[in-house]
């Protein structure tokens, strides 16, 4: 696809910013956190309401300090997102931490496929570098996937695929993504696939309404879904945010037998666990997308699933 002009421009000065050190890379996020902040005071209401109403009990001056911490990291995940295009592997390995990967290895040798929850926690593009951990590699008969809303810009849509798959994985659209794993496992290959499940569901998106952050909230099922039908083994990815740049995911096992749990146990289980995440460390959680604009209450659940019409 030929794209306009500038976009040629763009593409020259985030490959420049992707050669620079991480400490002048950081100097330009301060640069932005104030632009983003204090300047054009990006999604600065939609942020304030999100926090204020998940933590009520929690004083105005612990809200704005809050706020003001996850403006700091929203510029931090811009400059080390652009970084992923040249950041070499051994940067990598010391800037990220893996714990719990033998439990992903065991199940590959066992022929378990896997699919991964994690969130828009910490820096989730860097998330891709667990093959950099795990014994298995990707391959002919090994996939390590991560399923991905496409962009309606076409030229930043195709800029993220390419920085994540940057170490070896490959992105499934999350409209086609079943197709896919059937596919795979079809063809004998193994894979793990990591699903984002933590935001405003899709228009007629299948929905579970649980309690979430002091909000009625619809979760998104479909994820549950493709694990039941191809027998996968669910895992959560569990972000912290150890310093600046720096990160560890821990894998916890959600089941390895969904068929012996109760409808909406394995979307129960993460969204519990998710929580837990962003009540340790609040403000690495992505507060400014607008996740409760669609109302519901706890009367939209029924035996049966529930299609989200927002």
């Amino acid at each position: 696809m030929k794209y306009p002009w500038y976009y040629t421009t763009l593409g020259w000065i985030l490959n420049g910013m992707a050669h620079l050190p991480f400490r002048i890379l950081y100097i330009i996020s301060d640069v932005l956190f104030v632009i983003v902040y204090y300047i054009a005071r990006y999604r600065r209401d939609v942020v304030k309401e999100n926090i204020a109403s998940s933590f009520p009990e929690m004083q105005e001056k612990e809200q704005k300090k809050v706020i003001r911490q996850f403006y700091r990291h929203f510029t931090d995940y811009f400059v080390e997102t652009i970084k992923l295009a040249h950041i070499t592997d051994e940067e990598m390995r010391h800037r990220m931490e893996f714990v719990g990967t033998e439990m992903i290895d065991r199940y590959f040798d066992e022929g378990r496929s896997l699919a991964m929850y994690f969130s828009h926690c910490g820096n989730w593009e860097w998330a891709p570098s667990i093959t950099l951990w795990t014994r298995h590699k990707p391959s002919e008969e090994t996939v390590f996937a991560q399923v991905y809303r496409p962009l309606t810009n076409h030229w930043f849509d195709a800029y993220f695929l390419r920085l994540r798959s940057r170490f070896g994985s490959v992105s499934y659209d999350k409209r086609l993504v079943f197709r896919d794993l059937l596919r795979l496992r079809r063809d004998g290959k193994l894979s793990i696939t990591g699903f984002m499940s933590d935001q405003k569901p899709s228009h007629n998106d299948t929905v579970h309404v649980l309690k979430f952050l002091n909000h009625p909230t619809a979760i998104i099922t479909g994820t549950e879904t493709i694990v039941r039908k191809l027998d996968l083994v669910a895992i959560y990815w569990d972000m912290e945010k150890l310093s600046r740049g720096h990160y560890r995911i821990t894998a916890r096992l959600i089941t390895d037998n969904a068929a012996s749990l109760p409808q909406f146990a394995i979307t129960d289980t993460y969204t519990r666990m998710l929580e837990t995440t962003i009540l340790r460390q609040p403000s690495i959680w992505l507060w400014s997308h607008r996740r409760w604009k669609n109302k519901v209450d706890y009367s939209d659940n029924n035996p049966a699933e529930t299609r989200h019409n927002g």
